[in-house]
């Protein structure tokens, strides 16, 4: 039989085909339908398809079903290929009749459960290279759903609660059943297909992971492939795909939740992310993850030196974006451990960027501010760190001095630090009265709780306590330090003196409280011996 090569066929401009028209439009309703409306008379045509799925090489695939009678093996490694050409070329029953290459095909995914794990991945692999072609088919939403079945099944679910660390092991610690070689083995089940996918695209495996979520994977597993992920890519590829990789990911990873994703972690994709530049919405979600964690941070992560080009030492805003991520929830839903615990790591960062000559007042005053006043107990870390500051920047007006001291909660000096100001020509005159004020108000409220407790201890069951034990009350003894009213004075020099003996008054007047609250405390003791050494009388029985 003569084979007539009238039809030229032209795929995505790669590659061109001389067949036979009736063969290939036997079975192709994409070419009937175009032949049909054709009414030239010329004996050679041209077709020209510019999105024909799978290139050339799919096309003599389907070629070479036409010309064996609708007949070809259809395998794992090519029945991506063959699904998406036939659906293109619309290669169904009311064209070939019983020779269908759409059903053949359809026929051969329903044995998908039986293929091998190598074979899934080919098909995967392929449906990648076609995207977005067996998107619409589904092809790649059944290879995917079976690929998780088989990640489900051969990972041995743990029979702990997912209680562990991202930054562990990985592995459940807190089983005494089993051993840790077991453990080990258990958390190698779960990961054993993480190399397995690194063949898969960003897109890919981001509709993988969205699959995974769905059907309660672990999210520690989860993000530890993500990491592994990134990593692995990163260390080949132009900017551009690094960048697609850190972004899906980072995408991905703001879906689980964030206490199974590694602190540690996420500032190692934050250090690629800085230099590739990625999309604002990333960065934002980067932030809000690391931010919400602030309490797990090292001085050593938030050290993260300025972008390039700019002058000063260290990347001050990026820190100020976590913090303002950590209070984003506001002060209600942080708990006071993890404020302290922030505050005294932004006192070490602070005196770190305090030295830098070209660290602008502003942010020096945000970076000191940008925590509620509740989150330090004192402020003598803040203090030296300004002093730091002045020491530096020497050009600084009064006012703007005046501005950066407003940081400063005065009360919250100690006496050390409030003499130290007091004699610091560097700090505004205002700020040493200041100072004073504070010193005042703490003595007079010292003051206060001395003569509450002096009248409790002097008061008839007070004495009558101590008398038993034959002591007299010591503080009864003490004469008064201070009750004036104190007017600051003016003088410098006599400001230093006058503070420095309101420094010695209030130790004074602690240990005096300290001596009280002895005193009270063994009152309290003695009164509790007492009551519970009384015998206490029966009602008498009725004779």
């Amino acid at each position: 039989m003569a084979v007539c090569c009238d039809l030229e066929v032209d795929v995505n401009g790669e590659e061109t085909f001389m067949v036979d028209k009736k063969v290939i439009a036997s079975y192709c309703g994409r070419l009937r339908k175009l032949f049909g409306k054709s009414t030239g008379s010329a004996r050679n045509l041209k077709v020209i398809f510019n999105d024909f799925p799978g290139g050339p090489g799919n096309f003599e695939l389907l070629s070479r079903f036409c010309y064996n009678n609708g007949r070809i093996d259809i395998t794992p490694s090519n029945i991506s290929f063959l699904h998406s050409a036939a659906q293109f070329m619309e290669m169904n029953n009311s064209v070939s009749g019983t020779h269908n290459l759409l059903e053949e095909t359809e026929k051969s995914l329903k044995g998908m459960n039986y293929w091998a794990w190598s074979e899934l991945l080919i098909t995967i692999k392929q449906c990648q290279d076609l995207l977005p072609f067996p998107n619409s088919s589904g092809i790649l939403e059944k290879c995917v759903d079976s690929l998780i079945g088989r990640m489900a099944t051969s990972s041995e679910p743990s029979p702990c609660p997912s209680t562990s660390s991202p930054d562990s092991s990985g592995v459940r610690f807190s089983c005494d059943t089993r051993s840790t070689e077991s453990l080990k083995n258990s958390f190698s089940r779960a990961t054993w297909w993480f190399e397995d996918l690194l063949v898969l695209s960003p897109n890919l495996v981001g509709m993988v992971i969205k699959s995974m979520v769905l059907r309660k994977f672990d999210h520690v597993i989860i993000s530890r492939f993500l990491f592994y992920y990134q990593k692995s890519k990163c260390y080949t590829g132009t900017s551009d795909e690094k960048r697609n990789v850190v972004e899906t990911v980072i995408d991905i990873l703001y879906i689980l939740d964030w206490n199974s994703v590694s602190f540690k972690s996420l500032f190692g994709i934050l250090r690629v992310a800085l230099n590739l530049i990625i999309s604002k919405c990333s960065r934002t979600k980067l932030e809000s993850m690391i931010g919400s964690q602030m309490d797990q941070a090292t001085l050593d992560n938030l050290l993260i030196p300025s972008p390039y080009g700019m002058n000063y030492l260290y990347n001050v805003k990026l820190v100020l974006r976590f913090l303002k991520a950590f209070l984003h929830g506001g002060i209600s839903q942080t708990s006071p451990t993890q404020l302290r615990k922030v505050a005294s790591l932004m006192d070490l960062y602070i005196a770190e960027v305090a030295p830098d000559p070209c660290l602008k007042p502003s942010k020096f005053l945000a970076l000191t501010m940008s925590l509620p006043d509740s989150a330090r107990d004192s402020y003598d870390r803040i203090y030296r760190a300004t002093d730091m500051y002045l020491q530096v920047h020497t050009g600084l007006s009064e006012e703007e001095k005046m501005k950066i001291c407003c940081a400063l909660n005065y009360e919250k000096l100690s006496a050390e630090a409030c003499i130290h100001l007091s004699q610091n020509k560097r700090f505004p005159s205002k700020s040493a009265v200041r100072a004073l004020m504070s010193q005042e108000v703490k003595l007079k409220s010292l003051l206060k709780t001395t003569d509450k407790m002096k009248c409790y201890i002097d008061s008839p069951s007070g004495v009558s306590e101590i008398g038993r034990k034959g002591k007299k009350n010591e503080a009864s003894k003490q004469i008064v330090l201070y009750a004036g009213k104190l007017d600051p004075p003016t003088n410098n020099e006599k400001l230093r003196a006058h503070l420095q003996g309101m420094q010695w008054r209030v130790t004074e007047l602690e240990k005096i409280c300290l001596k009280m609250q002895t005193q009270m405390t063994k009152i309290v003791k003695s009164r509790v011996s007492s009551h519970s050494s009384t015998p206490r009388s029966l009602p008498k029985l009725c004779s």
